[in-house]
């Protein structure tokens, strides 16, 4: 996996990284009829093809790269990748 969301997008679920993502890896999207049963959005561990576009427009840093995940949220990886039956 190359990016993990992790604990501050919890609430938020600003979709700016949906937008920014070339291979649309991140979800649930705002449109979806899933999105509101969801508390924050995922990076499909598979689909992520490491480019970072996600994380600067991210508003509450909650995309961190698997090496740069602070230990204090290593759970979010296997959140995740659950999302996406991962």
């Amino acid at each position: 996996m190359a990016y993990v969301i992790a604990e501050p997008c919890i609430g938020t679920k600003d979709t700016a990284c949906i937008d920014a993502c070339p291979v649309d890896c991140i979800h649930p999207k705002k449109d979806a009829p899933n999105f509101g049963d969801h508390n924050q959005i995922y990076i499909d561990p598979v689909e992520c093809i490491d480019c970072g576009a996600c994380v600067p427009v991210c508003p509450v840093s909650a995309i961190f790269a698997l090496d740069d995940l602070p230990e204090k949220w290593n759970s979010f990886t296997a959140i995740n990748a659950a999302y996406f039956g991962k």
